[in-house]
């Protein structure tokens, strides 16, 4: 009689070949990151800042390596598990960088405000982006990516309305670029308009896309539109839970369509159309992230965490987004380049109008 061997048993037997089927692709993604991370660092001694984030770089350096080198079919596996999987668990982690207690002693004015602010914001930008000929996929991630907190807002949104790599690639290539021109160009506004250190500040909130550059955006104007523009742009990025939970309840009919040139490097699944479950409804993904949100505000979370936490969830995102730069040729982006510029800038101009109105209702001083 033979002893059953540990590896022998058929379940293991393919979880195994399963990951061993990954590691060329997601390998690469790794060293892709790693490389944006140390290009990060070097812009940070060099200029005293970092211009562009480790994510940024990331799909720019895994598109580039896409462009010049088409890797073979062992690296595609990997390459999808990054864009898809690995992406999704950063999602659910960001979840713990949020807390309703902060959110709340704002007033529920300025609360409403914003939470409108975003509403408006994504529904003009969807309707821009529609109205110039984007494909309603492609519309909803400029809308979100404008309206509630660029990259992390797109990469979000993407596997709930089924985008491919290439759509991810494209509205986050011409997001990061308007993130930087806005960083440099809004502190113009202040003696322009004439604004105060509160009124910039929640301007600055309500218009940079991303954490680190509101707080590069308002450090040159004053203490206080650091701290405003931080309080608003936590509260914009709050809103990703239930603008994604929406579109993950609305949007199936784009997760069902199949006519992406490359469905095997996605950003999410698109289920069958007979199926009506609650996990096809809702992904499981967003169901985590929201009962995490849920235990942060409740402090089940310990504080200890919440560092690592984010700093995974970061490092995740950047992972997988030099996966979606892997699966896509920059040369396939560059042609909806013009059409997705022109919707990305008249979207974010449309949001700078809908927060200045904002600061006048509210009568901010």
């Amino acid at each position: 009689m033979t002893r059953p061997r540990l590896f022998s048993h058929p379940r293991l037997m393919r979880a195994l070949a399963g990951m061993r089927a990954i590691l060329p692709g997601l390998g690469l993604c790794v060293a892709v990151t790693a490389a944006a991370v140390g290009f990060e660092a070097a812009e940070a001694h060099l200029f005293g800042r970092a211009w562009l984030e480790a994510l940024v770089l990331a799909i720019m350096l895994g598109s580039a390596i896409r462009t010049i080198w088409t890797p073979s079919q062992r690296f595609f596996p990997g390459i999808a598990f990054g864009a898809k999987t690995v992406l999704e668990i950063a999602v659910v982690l960001l979840g713990a960088s949020l807390s309703l207690a902060t959110i709340l002693a704002a007033g529920p004015g300025l609360l409403f405000g914003i939470a409108g602010v975003v509403v408006i914001a994504i529904l003009s930008s969807y309707g821009i982006g529609r109205a110039l000929g984007l494909h309603p996929r492609m519309a909803i991630l400029v809308a979100c990516g404008n309206s509630i907190c660029g990259n992390s807002a797109i990469a979000a949104t993407a596997p709930v309305i089924g985008a491919d790599g290439e759509d991810v690639a494209t509205s986050i290539a011409f997001t990061a670029v308007l993130g930087v021109l806005v960083v440099l160009g809004l502190p113009l506004l202040v003696p322009l308009l004439g604004l105060s250190p509160m009124q910039y500040g929640v301007l600055a909130g309500l218009t940079v896309y991303a954490v680190p550059q509101v707080l590069a955006a308002t450090a040159p104007v004053a203490a206080l539109s650091v701290q405003v523009g931080t309080l608003v742009k936590l509260v914009r990025v709050l809103m990703l839970g239930p603008v994604v939970l929406v579109l993950s309840l609305g949007a199936s009919r784009l997760r069902e369509e199949t006519d992406e040139a490359a469905p095997g490097v996605t950003a999410g699944d698109r289920p069958a159309r007979a199926g009506r479950a609650i996990h096809r409804l809702v992904p499981w993904f967003i169901l985590a992230f929201l009962a995490l949100v849920a235990l942060r505000s409740a402090g089940l979370v310990p504080q200890v965490a919440l560092a690592p936490m984010s700093e995974t969830a970061n490092m995740l995102t950047v992972v997988s987004m030099a996966a979606l730069g892997l699966g896509v040729d920059v040369r396939s982006v560059a042609k909806a380049g013009a059409r997705v510029t022109l919707a990305v800038v008249a979207s974010l101009l449309a949001l700078g109008a809908v927060s200045l109105g904002l600061i006048h209702v509210l009568a901010l001083v």
